[in-house]
């Protein structure tokens, strides 16, 4: 994948994150999205997110802009008292509800990051998956592994290919970093996909 000179892929302008809202965490979590908001914002790409004041998403949110970066959140309006919309983003588009809003997040977006985060999170994350297996999405997906927090999720879809839900290039799928100053790096190194991933989407003997 063709890189500019701070280290971005390319073809990489618009990337969304994926985040926990929790403000329940250990602190590390806190120090890895904030970096992670830096790393982005320094290299001028745009931010879409969930849209929440709290969290990790407040957290990487604050930092991307302090680093420059335009950021949009998306959330739906009855999620505006839960998650505190952040009030100062450079765009927060309000939606009706949450598929509306996971599917704005990902409109015209040319790379995925996850922090840790919980249910919410996940559905997100294994929803780009499998859109990704489908050949729907082609960009890279990159899990900032933060106090290895994803290591049993990546151990769970290591066993699904095992037991052949899932092939050996799926396996591909996704690139995990245990920092996220070594984003960039992971994307430049992410297999390269394309619409032909659908025809590969079924297991077969």
């Amino acid at each position: 994948m063709e890189t500019i000179a701070n280290g971005l892929p390319g073809k990489i302008r618009r990337v969304t994150v994926y985040a926990s809202s929790s403000n329940a965490l250990a602190e590390s979590y806190y120090d890895a999205a904030a970096r992670l908001g830096t790393v982005l914002g320094r290299a001028g790409v745009e931010v879409i997110y969930g849209g929440g004041g709290v969290g990790l998403m407040r957290a990487m949110a604050d930092h991307a802009m302090a680093a420059g970066a335009h950021v949009h959140g998306v959330i739906p309006h009855f999620l505006n008292t839960v998650e505190h919309g952040h009030k100062n983003l450079s765009s927060l588009e309000v939606v009706n509800d949450m598929r509306e809003r996971k599917h704005r997040m990902l409109a015209n977006s040319d790379a995925v990051v996850s922090l840790p985060g919980g249910s919410g999170t996940l559905e997100e994350v294994f929803e780009v998956l499998t859109l990704k297996r489908l050949g729907s999405f082609l960009g890279p997906v990159v899990f900032v592994n933060t106090n290895r927090y994803f290591d049993r999720m990546v151990d769970f879809l290591a066993n699904s290919v095992r037991e052949r839900f899932m092939s050996e290039m799926h396996l591909k799928m996704w690139t995990v970093v245990d920092e996220p100053e070594t984003l960039f790096e992971a994307m430049n190194a992410a297999s390269k996909w394309s619409s032909a991933a659908r025809e590969y989407a079924a297991v077969r003997k």
